[in-house]
This record gives C-alpha cells, structure tokens and sequence, in this order.
C-alpha cells in the first residue's frame, strides 16, 4: 500500500512538474496579436510596431490580425471568448473597456480579462481651421454662446466628450456631426462642414504643420511636444480633459507564469528605443504600464467616463 502510494506522489510530482516546464517554455509556436481597429489607422500602426518589438524577448514570431469593427469592439469580445493559453493576445483599448459599455450593450466586462500591459496613451488636440476667427478657447465659447452655437466633427468617444464638456462647464452650445475617421472628421473641417474638431496628432499635425489648422488647444491632461507653446484646456480656464490608452489583454484564467512573460515581452517593447520613437511619431506616447497599472487605469476610467457621459446626455448606441 505504501508502495503504491509513493508511486500514486510521484506521478502527480510528474505531472505538477511538467506543467511548470510548459508555463515556463512558453510560447513554443507564434503569438496572435489581434488589433481591434483596421490597418493603416494609429491603432494598427502603433500594435504592430509593439508587435514587432515584442519577437525578440518572446523568442517567437508575434503574427498582427485586424478584428475592426462596433467601435473596436468586436476584439474584447473575441478574444474574452478563446481559450486561455496565452497564444492569442487582443488590443484593449480604454474606450472599449472605459467608455463603450456606458453606451453599448456588450458581451464581456472588465472581468472578463487578465490585463497583461499599457503600452501607449493617445493625446487628444482642439483645432479649427487656420482661418477661423476663433484664436483660443474663450474665442469659440464666446461664440458658441450665440446664436446656433458651433457644429463639431467628431468620429465618437471620447473625442466628442471635449466639445460637450466645454459646453457644460462654459455655457456654450455645442453640436456634434459625426464622422466615421479621424481622416473624415479633418476633410469636414477642411471643407468647411464643421467649425471645430478633437483629434489625435497623427489626424491633423500634418495640417498643421501646412498651416491649414491650428491648434486651439491641448485637449489631454499635458501639452504637445510638437506644439508647446500651446496651453491644454485646463491652462485656458475650462476644467476638462480627455485621455485614452492603449493596452493588452489575454482571456481570464490565463496562467500567471505566461501573462508575466507576455508582459515583460510587452514592457520591453515599449523600452526600446526603436519602438518608442515609432509610437511617437503617431503622436502616440510610450506609456510603459504593468497589466495591475493598466486594469487600474481601466477601472478608474470606467467610473470617470461614465460620469462624463452621463453629464453629456449621450445616447445610447444600442
């Protein structure tokens, strides 16, 4: 009896021991990065350049997938479904997680994901045409206090969360006109279809730098690098801003050993120079978060969108 009892130990001894071996030997094929915006847009330029960072610490190739769709939507879905062996890893973005569900029924909730890194924080700019009147904020609220208001192109949150903020804390009237891109949304200014926009750096920095745009002002908690001199709408007066994040998700019940490994692979991306300058040059800033900083960031944005949102008397999508 006891004989066998040894033998009964050791077996489990075996297996306990090869499961550590296989956490350990993780990943032994190809990672799946899958982006939930489609390719060519700041989202899917700045996955694949972490993507591509990511291969060297694995030791495996990590293979972009584009799952675009219901406002980035359709990945956290996707992926809170598959299987948790850590070789299908989704883009999370803040607004998916932060502030969709406030608008959208969706199938998965923050509990649904083992969080494995931030890697990359959006800024958010308020710019008119480069012959508007309007110089400055107190410009355009002064006008947005009279007659129709100002019309904004805006493609969804949290862009159009800025207009509508300002509105509520200054007074003013403003109506949102929506557009499918960020590419749409500055050929409506362009064209004279809106009087003002909240865009990323990437959308309209090249327009800027034309001087077709200008820059009003920084609609994020810090101030350009590329335009410095000008204030965020907090310096200006008007207490409001926008921010939003770039991250990685795996399925809950992923184990610890891979998550970890995937998130050291994920921080060493964001580290290397190579890679920190790509995510800059989309006017993305590298913002290196371990997977319990960016579920916190996530958390803290749920709460804080929803009472933005609510403050907007923003529809429901669905």
């Amino acid at each position: 009896m006891i004989h066998k009892i040894k033998l009964a130990l050791g077996g489990f001894a075996l297996l306990a021991s090869a499961g550590m071996v296989s956490a350990q030997s993780f990943p032994q094929r190809e990672v799946t990065l899958i982006v939930n915006f489609g390719a060519g847009g700041a989202t899917d330029v700045a996955s694949r350049a972490l993507a591509q960072g990511m291969e060297a610490p694995l030791g495996k190739p990590v293979i972009v997938q584009n799952k675009p769709g219901a406002l980035g939507t359709l990945t956290p879905a996707y992926i809170a479904k598959q299987k948790p062996d850590g070789y299908q890893v989704g883009v999370v973005t803040y607004s998916t997680v932060a502030i969709m569900p406030h608008l959208m029924n969706l199938t998965y909730t923050i509990n649904d994901f083992e969080f494995v890194a931030g890697f990359g924080r959006f800024r958010y700019g308020v710019a008119v045409r480069a012959d508007s009147p309007y110089k400055n904020l107190q410009d355009l609220v002064a006008a947005a206090k009279t007659g129709k208001g100002i019309f904004f192109g805006a493609p969804s949150a949290p862009n159009n969360l800025a207009m509508f903020e300002l509105g509520r804390v200054a007074g003013g009237k403003f109506e949102q006109i929506s557009y499918k891109s960020g590419t749409e949304t500055v050929t409506a200014l362009l064209g004279g279809q809106v009087e003002v926009i909240v865009q990323n750096p990437s959308d309209i920095l090249p327009h800027i730098t034309s001087g077709k745009l200008r820059l009003l002002a920084s609609a994020s908690p810090m101030r350009w690098v590329e335009q410095p001199n000008v204030p965020t709408m907090k310096e200006q007066g008007f207490n409001v801003e926008i921010d939003s994040w770039m991250g990685l998700a795996v399925p809950k019940g992923t184990p610890k050993d891979v998550v970890d490994r995937l998130q050291a692979a994920a921080l060493a991306s964001v580290k290397n120079p190579d890679v920190a300058k790509r995510l800059e040059s989309l006017g993305v800033d590298p913002s290196p978060l371990t997977g319990r900083q960016y579920e916190e960031t996530l958390q803290t944005g749920y709460v804080e969108m929803g009472k933005a949102i609510k403050a907007a008397n923003l529809p429901r999508i669905n």
